[in-house]
């Protein structure tokens, strides 16, 4: 269906840009990040204010929570505070509650909305509605009821802005919701809980219920703006854009509205055909040798065919005919085997006395400063544990810096376990402080900091202990507690400059030939990303320093997702015993073991999920032709303009 394009200025050079496909249904626009792409969205629902001001109108905007829409907010309260951007004309409808949920409690969307937006804003209160999570059981049908009917009071919503869960729900409507619903009480399916979990310290404090605009609501919208960011938000996405509509992907229902537009970043947009496989869609590509790349590896999976195994006939069947005019398939296959073969090193900080030349790292200097930055304190060895023990074997110069104490991540059952030990060890007011702290906490109660410094000393032990058993002495293991992280809450304040500079300082003293990054923005409670922000950030100030002219940047995956073959540039094999020993290392990691709070939506362990990646790493690259291993770790190396 044609569906009109307003708003959305996508001249603003987005990575993609909408195309009417035979696979694509909804209006989508792809930027390359996720900051550019919010501050075009604030900038559409500003201008929209701006003109129903002018005719002396109201301006009725529905409102998303959660982690997508945060950067929308605070650009508008920038535009509120600097450009003198009025809400005195908006009225405000959220799109959700959890339901029992005290406005007072700070995983309340009553609490997040005036957090991110609300306090900071000359929005009249009057003018904000909310579902109301306190809502007694025989009185909620009327109250929802209600809430339709405020709705339509206004005139009906002029904007709706909505974020996406992995089950594909707009608002709290999960699989099953009809088309014709409205507001209601909702029972939240369980991955959605799962998704909260972070937030709730635990799936089990996580509401079983909510309140919620109904799909006929959002679909009564003038306009709609849907915002997806991320790679776990890609498969989602792909189904809603190009599958059919169905109620097991209520956000599908979005086809069928006139004026929408999917809002994505790169991550969030790479499933898509026209991103992911673009020769199905376009014949007319540049060949360039990365798109090359990810073609021919495509190819093999889906021919079942190791590379040079593929004949003319396998790349004309699959729709890359475009590539054969450039070159024979003999030379395409031996030039993608040869790529993927010089990634393989059983040497990450570079072979001594070789020729390196088609090789992953430099042969010099032989003996290398490393230094491995792990976001959360078992990132290092979950991650890249094998190069890490092979980095200290093979007589590098290691050192490993946590960005951040993870203690959240700490639950109050290990704390007071630990509390315990050390009041027997040595009995103190102290210790007993703590364990009272922890027993008196409810839901809206902080970690006091006696708490946070115990959580944090749990996981600074346990890191300590996977270290040496690497064999890494401890002089050379830093903990940088960066600022951002220490809120004693989920929400982690923006990048600081003191943030920086403690990353500036540390790379300073070590002058590295090698950085070890965390290139994972998977996580569940977005620390890796800030923790990325601040190593690039730190290197792009140091580039003016003689030792940087030296150092490269290697970005590893964490528990979450892994680089794709086509991408990785430097592979490393494990032996069986290295990756027992890489198992080992991370059962260090006592607090993180057996019912991790983060763990997202993979219930494995940690050290089952980089197990079997690493092993799937090796199968992969079996499959492709090339040597059999027991399993690899991955990285691509990051190159700054």
């Amino acid at each position: 269906m044609k569906q009109k394009k307003t708003g959305i200025d996508i001249s603003h050079k987005p990575v993609g840009h909408f195309e009417e496909t035979r696979f694509e249904k909804i209006h989508n626009v792809i930027f390359e990040d996720s900051n550019k792409a919010s501050i075009k969205v604030a900038h559409e629902i500003a201008a929209l204010i701006r003109k129903k001001q002018k005719s002396k109108k109201n301006c009725v905007l529905g409102l998303a929570t959660g982690s997508s829409p945060i950067r929308v907010y605070e650009e508008l309260v920038r535009m509120h505070k600097e450009e003198g951007l009025s809400f005195s004309n908006v009225i405000t409808f959220n799109l959700d509650e959890y339901l029992p949920m005290e406005k007072d409690n700070r995983q309340s969307y009553w609490y997040f909305m005036h957090e991110h937006l609300f306090n900071h804003i000359d929005i009249p209160s009057e003018n904000i509605h909310i579902p109301d999570g306190t809502v007694a059981k025989e009185f909620v049908i009327d109250y929802c009821l209600a809430y339709e009917e405020a709705i339509k009071k206004f005139g009906g919503l002029d904007f709706q802005l909505l974020g996406i869960g992995r089950t594909g729900h707009v608002g709290f409507n999960e699989p099953g919701s009809h088309h014709n619903s409205g507001t209601r009480v909702i029972t939240l399916d369980h991955i959605t809980k799962v998704d909260a979990a972070p937030a709730f310290l635990g799936i089990d404090n996580v509401p079983r219920k909510a309140i919620t605009m109904g799909i006929s609501t959002v679909m009564s919208a003038k306009r709609i703006v849907l915002l997806g960011w991320g790679e776990n938000k890609a498969n989602i996405i792909k189904k809603t854009v190009e599958g059919e509509i169905s109620s097991y992907v209520p956000a599908t229902y979005l086809q069928e509205h006139k004026n929408c537009t999917f809002v994505l970043d790169a991550g969030a947009g790479g499933q898509l055909t026209r991103n992911k496989t673009p020769w199905l869609v376009d014949e007319s590509l540049e060949w360039t040798e990365s798109l090359t790349a990810k073609a021919i590896v495509w190819l093999c999976n889906q021919t079942e065919k190791s590379i040079l195994s593929l004949t003319d006939k396998d790349y004309n069947d699959n729709g890359m005919s475009g590539l054969l005019s450039v070159q024979d398939s003999y030379d395409l296959n031996i030039k993608m085997f040869n790529r993927l073969q010089h990634t393989i090193t059983g040497w990450p900080g570079g072979k001594p006395n070789a020729d390196d030349t088609s090789r992953p790292e430099r042969a010099l200097p032989v003996k290398k400063r490393v230094i491995i930055f792990s976001p959360h304190p078992d990132d290092d060895v979950i991650s890249m544990g094998g190069t890490f023990d092979r980095l200290v074997e093979q007589g590098h110069d290691v050192h490993v810096a946590y960005q951040t104490s993870g203690n959240i991540a700490v639950s109050d059952t290990d704390a007071i376990r630990y509390a315990e030990i050390a009041k027997r060890i040595s009995p103190s007011d102290e210790a007993q402080h703590i364990i009272d702290s922890i027993k008196a906490k409810n839901e809206s109660s902080f970690d006091t900091l006696d708490v946070r410094k115990l959580k944090g000393n749990i996981r600074r032990g346990e890191s300590y202990a996977a270290t040496r058993y690497v064999g890494l002495d401890d002089a050379n293991v830093r903990f940088l507690d960066l600022p951002f992280y220490e809120t004693g809450t989920i929400k982690k304040d923006n990048l600081s400059e003191a943030d920086v500079k403690i990353m500036m300082d540390y790379i300073r003293e070590v002058k590295p030939h090698q950085i070890f990054a965390a290139g994972d923005l998977a996580d569940p409670h977005g620390t890796h990303k800030v923790c990325l922000d601040a190593v690039f950030e730190a290197m792009k100030r140091l580039q003016s320093d003689e030792f940087m002219k030296d150092c490269w940047l290697w970005l590893y995956r964490g528990a979450w997702h892994e680089w794709d073959i086509n991408e990785i540039e430097m592979a490393v094999p494990m032996s069986p015993g290295q990756v027992l020993k890489k198992r080992y290392a991370i059962f260090c990691h006592q607090s993180q073991k057996d019912g991790v709070m983060f763990q997202g939506d993979d219930a494995r362990e940690f050290w089952m999920r980089a197990e079997e990646r690493n092993k799937d790493t090796a199968a992969r690259y079996k499959a492709l032709g090339l040597s059999d291993y027991a399993a690899m770790e991955a990285f691509v190396r990051h190159k700054f303009d």
